[in-house]
């Protein structure tokens, strides 16, 4: 999990509309559903600024929580959320109910190990990343921080696939049609330099 589970205190919500969402945003509060999980969807009201913390702090969309609904404690997994463009608070947020068995789409962040075992990157190639995140299927209580690629051993021109890294189990891509890839080195724009490319032991790119 990306972040360790948190709590939010909510009301029922009885009008809906845009009317008494304008006046719930002017008190401080946001409209919000939860829904899911074979149940009829619950319209709520949130803090806006405890939603707005959260949402800052990271892994907002791949931590599990619970929101107690007036005494009632509901664990969801918020699924989307509307952020005013113009003075950036939070406008509403939906949340996807999720019990052990849930299955759930996310998109899981990519971290890069081992930048210094790579002798493309240490001859001067570039890392294009072309996946920050990857989309995946995976059970809601089990979703991973961070999905890890190793770049010991890299020389410009590799290519990093999906098949290449090792996911968690029961985390699968939903892109499965296809070996995607992740990331590239690539040769510096201005070509690797005479003394790197003497060390490397190639002509000069």
């Amino acid at each position: 999990m990306s972040h360790e589970t948190y709590e939010l205190k909510a009301e029922a919500r009885e009008r809906v509309g845009k009317g008494s969402s304008r006046e719930l945003r002017r008190n401080g509060l946001i409209p919000a559903v939860i829904y899911g999980d074979k149940q009829s969807p619950v319209s709520i009201v949130l803090n806006t600024n405890e939603v707005t913390k959260r949402i800052h702090a990271g892994g907002f969309m791949t931590t599990i929580a619970t929101i107690d609904v007036d005494g009632k404690k509901i664990k969801v997994l918020p699924k989307d959320y509307q952020l005013d463009p113009v003075r950036d608070f939070t406008m509403h947020v939906d949340f996807l109910r999720v019990s052990g068995n849930t299955q759930v789409t996310v998109e899981i962040p990519v971290h890069f190990v081992n930048e210094g075992k790579s002798p493309g990157l240490k001859s001067g190639g570039v890392l294009n990343i072309v996946r920050h995140e990857v989309e995946v299927h995976c059970p809601a209580d089990a979703i991973p921080e961070a999905i890890t690629v190793d770049l010991n051993g890299l020389k410009v021109g590799d290519s990093v696939h999906i098949s290449a890294v090792t996911l968690p189990k029961n985390v699968t891509p939903v892109i499965a049609d296809r070996d995607f890839t992740i990331a590239t080195i690539v040769a510096p724009a201005g070509g690797v330099s005479e003394t790197e490319a003497e060390a490397e032991g190639t002509p000069e790119a």
